[in-house]
């Protein structure tokens, strides 16, 4: 039996492959026509877009300047929550954030959820949503008050510059955001953190300053 001959490795066959051959592609590669996209990418007029920009850049500056640096957020305490179920247990979160704007201005409200960013987030805008101008005289308060919410009992006074804030953490906070920085403070009641702050904070509404205690006697005065 006899074996078909390879062709020989510089037989002229093997070598010229024409327009179909993997060397000799020469009007193939050439496509100088096709790559030359000069009128489809140049998109100026398209890509302009300044207007539409700078609509969006001004709304968001101006909540940043309206909401960010003139409150206060402080987080007095977090509570943790647990439910034991068939699966296992369920957590849940409770924050209670102070809100002020350090000249007379403060909020306090109790936020939940599942998360502890979300129940801060819910928190700091009940807080937002119910400040309450309390009346301070300078950086400390006109005369004494006593606030009571539950089994929490402040007792707070003023006191002399240079004095500072002589309270503990849940009412310093408080007292803080309202914009009082000399005052002598003494919690009677519960260590709870939550009814100490709605203490402080029933104590804080109670003050008046002499302006507004003359304004309302003033009526009866008269009438008498």
């Amino acid at each position: 039996m006899s074996t078909p001959a390879n062709p020989a490795p510089n037989s002229p066959a093997g070598q010229n492959r024409g327009p179909g051959g993997g060397q000799n592609r020469g009007p193939g590669g050439n496509r100088g026509p096709g790559g030359n996209r000069g009128p489809g990418g140049n998109r100026g007029p398209g890509g302009n877009r300044g207007p539409g920009g700078n609509r969006r850049g001004g709304r968001d500056n101006g909540f940043s300047q309206d909401d960010g640096p003139d409150l206060v957020e402080k987080v007095v305490f977090i509570n943790r929550c647990s439910k034991v179920v068939k699966g296992g247990r369920r957590f849940s979160f409770s924050a209670l954030v102070v809100v002020g704007d350090g000249k007379g201005q403060v909020g306090v409200n109790l936020g939940k959820a599942n998360e502890v960013p979300e129940a801060i987030r819910k928190g700091t805008e009940g807080a937002r949503k119910h400040m309450t101008k309390v009346q301070i005289k300078g950086d400390t308060i006109p005369h004494e008050a006593f606030g009571v919410s539950d089994g929490g009992k402040v007792l707070i006074r003023p006191a002399t510059p240079g004095t500072g804030l002589i309270a503990g953490s849940g009412v310093r906070t408080v007292l803080e955001a309202a914009g009082v920085h000399n005052v002598l403070t003494k919690s009677l009641g519960s260590n709870n953190s939550q009814a100490v702050v709605n203490a402080t904070f029933d104590a804080l509404k109670q003050l008046r300053v002499r302006e507004t205690i003359k304004a309302l006697r003033a009526p009866i005065k008269s009438e008498a």
